[in-house]
């Protein structure tokens, strides 16, 4: 690929507040172009955080569906962590313009954009429910974006990480998508090789990330059929947690992490020094403790309906020798899936520092203390991925060109 003058470019589309950037920086990568837009916001806190650490990229502050593809530049892999949506197609059309999907699903932006662009690489990140959505239709989302890429000349693969298993301080779950549409890495990847081969061996993420085959799990297959719009009205299937789709057949197994190296825990990010105003005040102590307990109560629903709620208790406070839990957007309110944990140097109890989330992430400290306000810090380390993964996937692609 010398002289090709798309090389080690990257477009990055939903940018958040920069987690591809940074672990493809560090992985030898260029993003020329970069999106991000929080619809219904009058202050684009994310975009300005973004903004203000790259200044070397064409940063935009607009909805994707707005922008014409001849506005981005040619690039070689294009990047991007998507919402988890209903990805159901609305119609098809009678010509060649291909399909539409319903109103504000922003896959079909990445499938344009894919589409007018062709990038040689893709590399998306979703929640770990996508391999599953809708709950009336299993597999069925998943198999619509299969088919879309599929049609575009990609072949596709699949992970649901785990980052915990891999080292990394957070117990984050994160379905990951790699696609390539360059036929000497396809061949090289999945021509001629056992599906097991692949999945547990020399495919793009079990180099990088071991695994072995889950006790008891067998390989599946089908077949993503080629019309988009009857994946949509009637394909379902139990993706696995690992899979590849190569010319329109897939074969997915669950699989599990091998990993020997060393791994952190939620208590090696912990500040030495916080101030006052994080550490639960004792008459809250008690309130917290039942928001984290084990409870069962009877509910009436909104049609008159009396129904048995339960739901199992949450360590209270979060252990500081294993990896947290998944942080979430709504870390910064007081709320039963908020960590709390005990100050090695006060021992008392406290919530996470924005600095602290920003650690479980792999971000450097106060990188959103851009003058958004806290709780907003807090909702983006909710929403962003972990850099190390991108980074070592980032080195994965260079390897295979």
């Amino acid at each position: 690929m010398t002289g090709n003058p798309s090389e080690n470019k990257v477009v990055e589309l939903f940018a958040g507040v920069g987690g591809f950037h940074l672990g493809l920086e560090k992985s030898g990568w260029k993003i020329v172009l970069a999106d991000q837009w929080e619809p219904g916001k009058k202050r684009q806190w994310a975009f300005e955080c973004y903004d203000s650490h790259f200044k070397d990229s064409l940063n935009l502050n607009e909805d994707i569906s707005s922008v014409d593809a001849s506005r981005i530049p040619d690039h070689e892999l294009l990047v991007g962590g998507f919402p988890c949506q209903d990805y159901s197609v609305a119609s098809t059309l009678a010509n060649s313009k291909g399909i539409q999907g319903k109103k504000g699903v922003l896959w079909w932006e990445i499938y344009r954009i894919a589409t007018e662009k062709r990038p040689r690489f893709i590399l998306l990140e979703n929640v770990d429910r996508l391999l599953k959505s809708p709950a009336k239709q299993r597999g069925r989302d998943f198999g619509i974006i299969l088919a879309c890429l599929t049609s575009l000349g990609y072949s596709i693969e699949w992970r649901m990480i785990n980052a915990a298993d891999y080292g990394f301080p957070q117990r984050r779950r994160r379905t990951f998508i790699f696609a390539t549409m360059d036929g000497s890495v396809q061949e090289k990847l999945y021509g001629d090789r056992k599906a097991d081969e692949v999945l547990m061996g020399c495919g793009f993420f079990a180099a990088v990330f071991p695994c072995e085959r889950h006790i008891g799990a067998r390989i599946s297959d089908v077949v993503i059929p080629d019309d988009v719009k009857s994946v949509s009205d009637s394909f379902r299937f139990p993706f696995e947690n690992s899979g590849y789709c190569y010319e329109g057949n897939c074969h997915t197994l669950r699989v599990e992490a091998v990993y020997n190296g060393k791994s952190m825990t939620l208590g090696d990010i912990i500040q030495s020094s916080v101030p006052e105003k994080y550490y639960l005040k004792p008459d809250d102590e008690a309130k917290w403790q039942y928001m984290k307990g084990a409870k069962k109560v009877s509910r009436v629903s909104a049609a008159g309906f009396e129904y048995s709620f339960a739901e199992g208790a949450i360590a209270f406070p979060d252990p500081l020798d294993k990896p947290s839990r998944t942080m979430l957007t709504s870390e910064a309110s007081k709320n039963r899936s908020s960590h709390v944990v005990t100050d090695p140097s006060t021992g008392r109890l406290r919530l996470l520092t924005p600095v602290e989330c920003e650690r479980l992430n792999g971000f450097p400290d106060e990188w959103t203390n851009t003058g958004m306000p806290e709780s907003f810090r807090y909702f983006c380390m909710g929403n962003a991925l972990v850099v190390g993964l991108v980074e070592f996937m980032g080195k994965r692609i260079q390897e295979l060109k």
